[in-house]
């Protein structure tokens, strides 16, 4: 018998409801996956969106955890606002011709949250999304798939600045750029949530910046350790971004 696949919508509301439910009770998800009798394996794919939730997987997921996760993926989606030509206001009011030059992929360098001194290295996508008249942007090369992160651009006239805003039900991810410089890299700074022990969280702000992948060649993603060939390149462009100052870290 052929197990019955759930929407990509319905498994995407499904599993951040689980990532709530495991940040709420404190549990590895190991420690679900045991509960709910299913490999840890699938778990990790469900959860990353790289497999669909299955209605027996999802059925024990909800008796392992006590709360029935398909009523609130069973809602109707929001009615779509039909598409003015502008982005919304609370973006900028930009329009697609005005904002075209920042559409591509972009190699994006942070420190590691999880090794001292080594850099990590990301793609990010910037794109326009026709259905809701908007720059938006994805991630993608992230070793930490699950941690991907997807949202919209503001490209207000007033700052000069981009702003990548990702909201997952309430919890904010800000990225603020600076415009591209001659060479056609952005920098800036990013302000989250870094993950400590258990399900301990800490806000933290780093450098940030995304470099057109023509000006590193055969660049490498991950974690990058300071034994790494691509490492110093790496941290030039890090570097930059604090000393030119492109930002500002202020200590009291």
């Amino acid at each position: 018998m052929t197990e019955h696949n759930l929407s990509e919508q319905q498994s995407r509301l499904i599993a951040n409801r689980i990532r709530e439910e495991l940040a709420r009770r404190r549990m590895s998800r190991r420690g679900l996956a045991d509960i709910a009798k299913i490999s840890i394996s699938t778990l990790e794919k469900v959860l990353s969106g790289r497999r669909p939730f299955t209605l027996a997987t999802t059925i024990r997921i909800e008796g392992a955890l006590g709360v029935n996760l398909r009523t609130e993926a069973a809602a109707p989606p929001p009615t779509p606002v039909p598409p003015t030509g502008l982005a919304p206001g609370e973006l900028g009011y930009y329009s697609r011709p005005s904002v075209a030059w920042l559409e591509g992929t972009y190699v994006t360098l942070r420190p590691s949250f999880s090794e001292p001194s080594a850099i990590y290295a990301y793609l990010t996508e910037i794109l326009w999304d026709e259905d809701t008249s908007r720059l938006a942007f994805r991630e993608s090369e992230r070793t930490d798939a699950a941690f991907s992160q997807a949202g919209a651009v503001a490209v207000p006239n007033q700052s000069g600045f981009i702003y990548f805003i990702t909201n997952r039900n309430g919890q904010y991810r800000l990225v603020i750029l600076s415009r591209p410089t001659i060479s056609g890299e952005m920098h800036g700074i990013m302000t989250t949530l870094m993950s400590g022990r258990g399900s301990h969280l800490t806000p933290v702000s780093v450098p940030i910046v995304l470099v057109p992948p023509r000006a590193l060649g055969e660049g490498r993603f991950g974690v990058i350790p300071a034994s790494d060939a691509c490492h110093a390149v790496y941290r030039r462009y890090l570097k930059r971004t604090i000393e030119e100052p492109f930002a500002l870290f202020l200590q009291v």
